[in-house]
């Protein structure tokens, strides 16, 4: 084998093999491909892929002799590649849901466009002309396919759609998404004004009582054959994909409901047409059962669609009891019956039917209402949030601040219908153990919370509580509590509040500074803080412990709150939730943070700001410590919230620099290499010397397997790093050996301190930026020995013992 042979073998067999792919003119050679290529278990290109590429291909205008653009021309190579983009979509079954997923409006309107014109529907006829029941079954199946689409887009333009942030300004791209936008929205125009001939035609739809065909890759094949055999086999009654009438209308009637449900917002008549196709979907669905292979209902939005129906339109003969709970809700909130509301979530945590967002958008309408003025709603506020934390415990969620905020100050009344809604909210027949043990604690936490011995009487001496605790538990919950309290005597009528309890010399402020220090739950901290202050307003109890500490950015907008108590709170919820993060307790820091968000949210911007970015700090650690380990990427959502935290420029925001080194190291491990090269805007790379350097390992990186021509990147990097490294003085080894003193160079001439980068590359764990890093100190050693003296064997442990020097 010659040199440059082994060369080739080497170079080829150092990275797995990728199989080539399949390019859309090997399918115009090969007539079978296509059929082999979509048997495949994972084509590539995919199949949607594939139509898009051959409607592409098939729909560019061509030029003449005088250079004018002319419609792409009718010759066999375009009619074999539209037949060969109906194919693949016959392959899929006609799925709109797959369809529409994936293709656009322009791109799917020429595929069914196409499917008319080879179904024999003649161009420019209107559909609702057209007498479904003597049409060929595939002819009338295309028809149907067009307007069930086209009713389904114009509802799905009517959503809000969250725009998708542009990257770098590229006039060619900007050109062609204009292009689309204006092409869709002519597409869009036309559809609506046709929605009530597409409605017609569905509804004609209903009454056929003939099972219909659909075109499948054989019956396409045959159409592209001889006129003979067209009109002979194509057009039978028993050719292609059978869809069953049963089937068909459901689908229809899906559909059709969809159209008027979304009409009702400006004709509320079309509700009662919705609510009767939602429901006999329901029939149907139930009558074909889960036999059927094409017709496909999203059973959750169906569900939805039929909760929202019943609320808006309930029926005339419908009573209480055969109302949805959704539709008691909202008729109890419409005639003001609230007491009612009460008594429907008190029974809904026995069964768990309303969702948890459902019945927090109820309390804060209630709350809301209340805020503006109607105080008589303050009693149905607290009840309404009494049943949602029973419903919390139930399911093992944490109690919310909110809860604690309206149980501040307890009464008798408050009291009894909590035990009421405790008690008629669990089963103790049938409940399972974890839920009896969830709800003994939250009675037993609400015993610690209470200040009055009566109150922890009236608990400890209810029936539910004495079930649930043994004997031994409950003497030793009221014996703790004497202890805490030793004064207050069961006979005295109870007080409002604990700032009316004068400050007393048995009561022991060392032991509840002990207690605050141990203590990493947010709702008892608070508890105790506010004992505290009842007791002295002359301590500052921040400064109990002096391994409580928060970043000095921080610790001015903290310290400056007014309020003593929230002061106190904020500032030991935030060195807590740290210190936890810091040993890896991550449950109990997203805990005290989550406390300290919901705290701060009610006085401070700036403060919630805070908060949030350390609760991302915090979602990054956790990801890394748990599942990143594996391998699992992070969730999509994560790496969001971590380039809005790059891109944020909020003024007069505390930020601390450890965060966005965490962030993007975080972008460097999980290679996204693309955001960091192009996509990051501009400011950046001037204000963040973390995101200037990343930028520059994401783009080596990306160019690495690239030409030689590529390498920019890795000497702007070079260049990058050597200020960095470089110390007050270089030096210079001449062409005759002599070493001399060519230039002062200070530190400050990068963009950061060698110890700053030494902290970063230990937050790196992607094998190639290691790579690269490692390949760069070994030059920068051999070049430079002098100004690599900190780089210690600590910092490089990490990476292998051998890496070749690939970049530079």
């Amino acid at each position: 084998m010659s040199a440059e042979a082994a060369d080739r073998e080497a170079a080829t067999s150092s990275r797995p093999c990728t199989p080539p792919q399949t390019c859309w003119f090997e399918f115009l050679l090969e007539e079978s491909l296509l059929e082999k290529h979509l048997r495949k278990p994972c084509p590539d290109p995919a199949p949607v892929q594939l139509i898009v590429q051959f409607l592409e291909q098939a729909s560019k205008p061509s030029v003449n002799e005088q250079n004018q653009v002319q419609p792409p021309p009718d010759n066999k190579r375009n009619r074999i590649l539209k037949l060969l983009a109906l194919k693949v979509a016959a392959h899929l079954k006609w799925d709109l849901d797959v369809l529409e997923k994936s293709l656009s409006v322009p791109v799917l309107n020429m595929l069914l466009n196409e499917l008319l014109c080879i179904s024999k529907v003649p161009p420019g006829t209107k559909h609702v002309d057209m007498d479904l029941a003597t049409l060929p079954p595939t002819t009338a199946m295309a028809i149907l396919l067009y307007n069930r689409w086209a009713i389904r887009t114009i509802v799905q333009s009517s959503f809000p759609v969250k725009q998708a942030k542009p990257g770098p300004p590229q006039l060619s791209v900007m050109n062609q998404m204009q292009q689309e936008k204006e092409l869709t929205e002519n597409i869009l125009k036309v559809l609506k004004e046709q929605a009530s001939d597409s409605i017609l035609v569905l509804e004609a739809a209903l009454k056929l009582n003939k099972d219909l065909y659909v075109h499948t890759m054989r019956t396409l094949d045959l159409l592209a054959m001889e006129p003979g055999v067209v009109n002979g086999e194509t057009e039978s009654s028993t050719v292609g994909l059978k869809i069953k009438t049963e089937e068909m209308q459901c689908q229809v009637c899906y559909d059709l409901g969809a159209a008027y449900f979304q009409q009702g917002s400006t004709n509320p008549a079309a509700y009662e047409n919705a609510r009767e196709k939602f429901f006999r979907t329901k029939e149907l669905i139930a009558e074909i059962g889960s036999l059927s292979l094409h017709c496909t209902i999203d059973e959750k939005r169906l569900a939805g669609y039929c909760q929202a129906c019943d609320v808006l339109v309930p029926s005339s003969d419908s009573t209480s009891q055969q109302l949805t709970p959704y539709s008691q809700v909202h008729i109890c909130l419409r005639s003001g019956n609230y007491q009612e509301v009460t008594k429907i979530f008190a029974e809904d945590n026995l069964t768990f039917s309303l969702p948890v967002q459902f019945r927090q958008s109820v309390l804060r309408e209630l709350f809301q209402k209340a805020q503006q003025g109607n105080e008589a709603l303050d009693e149905i506020c607290f009840k309404v949030c009494a049943c949602n934390t029973v419903r919390d415990i139930l399911e093992g969620r944490a109690i919310g601040v909110q809860f604690n905020q309206l149980f501040l100050r307890p009464n008798k009344e408050k009291i009894d219908f909590l035990l009421e809604v405790c008690s008629r909210s669990i089963n103790l027949e049938k409940a399972s153990d974890s839920l009896k043990g969830n709800m003994a604690a939250f009675l037993k936490n609400v015993c610690l919370g209470l200040e009055d011995l009566q109150y922890v009487f009236m608990i400890s001496s209810h029936e539910l509580f004495i079930t649930l605790l043994k004997d031994e538990e409950r003497k030793l919950l009221v014996d703790q509590m004497r202890k805490r309290s030793p004064r207050v005597n069961l006979c005295i009528k109870p007080v409002t509040s604990f700032y009316d309890i004068p400050a007393s010399a048995s009561v022991n402020i060392g032991q509840l500074e002990h207690q605050l220090i141990l203590s990493v739950d947010p709702w008892r901290i608070r508890q105790i803080l506010i004992e505290l202050h009842g007791m002295t307003s002359e301590r500052q109890f921040w400064t109990v412990s002096n391994k409580w500490e928060i970043p000095s950015v921080y610790s001015g907008v903290i310290l400056g709150i007014k309020d003593n108590l929230t002061r106190d709170l904020v500032y030991i919820l935030m060195a807590k939730g740290l210190h936890c993060s810091t040993v890896k307790d991550f449950s109990h820091a997203k805990q005290l943070f989550a406390a300290c968000l919901e705290l701060v949210t009610e006085f401070s911007p700036k403060l919630r700001q805070v908060m949030l970015n350390e609760m991302l700090l915090l979602d990054i650690h956790t990801h890394e410590a748990g599942t990143g380990q594996s391998g699992e990427r992070p969730p999509s959502d994560l790496i969001s919230r971590v380039r809005g935290y790059l891109e944020m420029r909020l003024p007069d925001i505390p930020l601390r620099q450890v965060i966005a080194e965490e962030c993007v190291a975080f972008m460097l491990n999980w290679r996204e290499n693309e955001y960091l090269t192009l996509q990051v805007p501009a400011f950046l790379l001037q204000s963040n010397p973390y995101v200037k350097l990343g930028q520059l390992l994401a783009a080596t990186c990306k160019e690495l397997p690239g030409p030689k021509e590529s390498r920019r990147t890795a000497k702007d990097l070079w260049e990058v790093v050597v200020q960095i490294c470089s110390v007050s003085s270089q030096h210079k080894r001449g062409n005759d050996g002599r070493i001399s003193l060519i230039k002062q160079r200070e530190s400050t001439l990068g963009i950061m301190y060698r110890s700053e980068l030494l902290s970063f590359i230990k937050k790196l764990r992607e094998p190639l930026v290691l790579t690269i890093i490692l390949s760069l100190f070994v030059k920068l050693h051999n070049v430079r020995e002098d100004i690599v003296n900190d780089i210690t064997a600590e910092h490089i442990s990490i990476w292998p013992s051998s890496i070749p020097n690939v970049c530079l």
